[in-house]
């Protein structure tokens, strides 16, 4: 690496880290205001804990040097790499250390939304790092030091190990949890859409460094990638609205963020690997389809609070096996990886995408319900009824959101 991929990575790990808060904001505008602080600290505590969990161990368990061995072949015997030791002085495997810990950072806190307004914060507390190591990180390794090595699945900036491991966890983590109460036939709107749409544009601008950053150097790949990245982001939101309109006679401001996210989802794992106008492709058919998988929830009777399963687990199952249809090395300089079956590559790379896809599913939902179950046994899962009708800021957090004087005037 010269020193502009260097000032690029570091850059794009910014970017990175800043989707955290961001994502906190889209996810907080989304709960009722008795619960946003709750739902702010959640997000804000993955990256107080992972950082610290991911130099120590997960970095070592999830990323090879060579491919070999399930916890990486350099990790096995000799614990060279626990606590980053074997890695002083190598400026450039550093700087992958800091960019893949934010995606580390940001993967439990996707998670979040599925059980907001009931989980107990001392479960979550446990949660992440837990699952942090003993889901996250072999995901991980399977997807960019195994699979990509050998059955030639693709996921550029983590369509599968990110998105889709977030949300079959999630959907695990609620058929344990249960239902918030009132949920479904009580309304729970957002308490406030104008930070959900804050907290859009935050990750859209971090979505860059997230795609983009992932080509590991200031290269044509990262300038396709953004490009893709743009792109499906804009048509995700006209999609979004475009059947939220022919199916409710409606635009929504929450809609036209839903269709952003649902569609930076559903281009992450292509982002790299497609070109021309298959940004526009994902993106409409993200906005589109997600917002229909909006009704798998109460079809099937779980309480995925904010939509996770929905827009993260079917948007990165969607651009994951589009990437098997729509891959393209001609588009990318260097080339270098199987062609799509629109591209002439055949079936194969879409048929490694769905087995890739399948065994994260089952392999984060099962790990997952088990960790959920452990930790109910260890400290329970769910707060009082009291507490849960209160509100989980004042009872968990001691704190208020919005501080009102008498007749409901704000306190500032």
């Amino acid at each position: 690496m010269d020193s502009g991929d260097i000032a690029w990575m570091l850059t794009s790990t910014a970017l990175v880290v800043f989707m955290v808060p961001g994502l906190a904001l889209f996810y907080g505008g989304m709960v009722r205001s008795k619960n946003v602080l709750n739902m702010l600290m959640m997000n804000m505590y993955c990256i107080g804990i992972v950082p610290i969990v991911w130099v120590l161990v997960s970095y070592s368990i999830g990323n090879s040097p060579d491919g070999d061995g399930f916890f990486g072949g350099d990790w096995i015997g000799n614990f060279d790499f626990i606590g980053l030791k074997g890695m002083a002085g190598d400026t450039e495997g550093l700087v992958f250390v800091a960019f893949l810990m934010t995606f580390a950072s940001i993967t439990p806190a996707l998670i979040s939304g599925a059980v907001a307004d009931r989980l107990k914060f001392s479960a979550w507390v446990l949660f992440v790092p837990v699952w942090l190591v003993l889901v996250y990180s072999p995901v991980t390794y399977w997807v960019y030091s195994g699979w990509q090595h050998g059955n030639g699945a693709l996921d550029f900036a983590g369509g599968t190990a990110i998105h889709v491991n977030a949300a079959a966890a999630a959907l695990a983590f609620v058929l344990v949890l249960g239902k918030r109460k009132g949920w479904p036939t009580e309304a729970m709107p957002p308490h406030d859409v104008p930070l959900v749409m804050i907290g859009t544009g935050i990750l859209w601008f971090g979505w860059f460094g997230f795609n983009a950053g992932s080509a590991g150097a200031a290269n044509g790949q990262a300038v396709q990638a953004l490009l893709n990245t743009f792109l499906a982001a804009a048509a995700g939101m006209v999609g979004w609205l475009a059947t939220e309109k022919l199916r409710d006679g409606q635009a929504t401001s929450l809609g036209a963020a839903s269709g952003v996210v649902a569609a930076l989802v559903a281009i992450t794992p292509a982002a790299g690997y497609v070109g021309g106008l298959a940004g526009i492709v994902f993106g409409l058919l993200a906005g589109s389809v997600c917002y229909l998988a909006l009704t798998l929830k109460t079809r099937f009777g779980f309480d995925d609070s904010l939509d996770v399963v929905g827009i993260h687990g079917v948007g990165g199952i969607l651009g994951g096996l589009l990437l098997g249809l729509f891959a393209d090395s001609s588009a990318i300089p260097g080339g270098g990886f199987d062609d799509g079956l629109f591209f002439g590559g055949g079936i194969e790379l879409f048929l490694d995408q769905a087995v890739a896809i399948g065994s994260v599913v089952v392999f984060s939902f099962a790990m997952t319900w088990v960790i959920v179950k452990a930790i109910d046994a260890v400290v329970g899962l769910r707060v009082d009824e009291e507490t849960e009708a209160v509100g989980l800021d004042q009872r968990i957090h001691a704190e208020s959101a919005y501080n009102e004087g008498p007749k409901g005037s704000v306190v500032t």
